[in-house]
């Protein structure tokens, strides 16, 4: 036997406006009933249509798609409808995965931060690092976050990554050798997909808190450092952000790691 709901009952039990409903019944996908009185009325058998119209939308399928499925299911509408809905569940389960894991690394990345040394130079061995980049040279802050936002737009795969040493600049290299050291030639995201790679080698490295202008006073130090130990300066000079401005407002919070390729004699 069916019950009947008034228009707002339906649009309290599931949480939608009544204009909505009122939508559903213009694009003939929801047409109740009229009682003696004119008032529209759905009966239970209504239920299991707004179940499927709120299932699909949340999955994203359009109104003229499952208004499609409605007038036309049948068993091979629906296994494929069931196929469709399987394909964006999966993709929405390796976004929210990737998303995921991008979190765990970011809050890693943080702790280990907190574990760097700082204002000690050192000598690292690092692998080829595959990343994506922009070569292009720039000097004011406003600059270098143009450069990221078009970086970080490339693919729906990178966002959520600023935030963590994952992001960096070159520092051009001869005008540090001269003294300018904020020259950058261009900003990177190290990326396992990266299309370009940053050379394995030894590098010098220096970690330091606050400011990233304090590259002026630790550039000179690994420049001088490289020569005192009879190390070749090869390049590149990179400039990784630890802890940034997207992750912190506090300046003194900020960590930034310098690193410059050498060769050891």
């Amino acid at each position: 036997m069916s019950t009947f709901y008034k228009i707002g009952e339906i649009a309290a039990l599931y949480g939608i406006s009544t204009d909505i409903l009122r939508y559903y019944e213009e694009l003939g996908i929801l047409v109740p009933r009229r009682a003696p009185n004119g008032y529209r009325v759905y009966r239970t058998e209504d239920l299991w249509c707004l179940n499927v119209i709120r299932d699909l939308r949340q999955l994203g399928f359009s109104m003229d798609q499952i208004r499609s499925y409605i007038e036309n299911r049948s068993i091979g509408s629906t296994l494929e409808l069931f196929r469709k809905e399987m394909h964006v569940i999966d993709q929405q389960i390796a976004r929210l995965n990737s998303l995921r894991e991008n979190i765990i690394t970011r809050r890693e990345t943080i702790t280990q931060a907190g574990e760097l040394v700082l204002g000690q130079i050192s000598l690292k061995e690092m692998p080829s690092r595959p990343c994506h980049r922009i070569m292009q040279s720039y000097e004011t802050d406003e600059e270098m976050d143009i450069l990221i936002k078009q970086l970080v737009s490339f693919g729906p795969d990178r966002q959520y990554i600023i935030g963590n040493n994952q992001m960096g600049s070159f520092v051009n290299l001869s005008d540090a050798l001269d003294g300018r050291c904020q020259q950058y030639d261009a900003v990177f995201i190290l990326h396992p997909d990266g299309e370009h790679r940053i050379e394995a080698g030894s590098y010098l490295s220096v970690c330091y808190c606050g400011s990233f202008r304090q590259t002026r006073t630790y550039v000179p130090q690994l420049l001088q450092y490289a020569r005192d130990n009879g190390m070749a300066i090869r390049g590149p000079l990179l400039e990784l952000l630890w802890i940034d401005i997207h992750t912190t407002k506090h300046v003194e919070e900020q960590v930034t790691e310098l690193q410059l390729k050498v060769e050891v004699h």
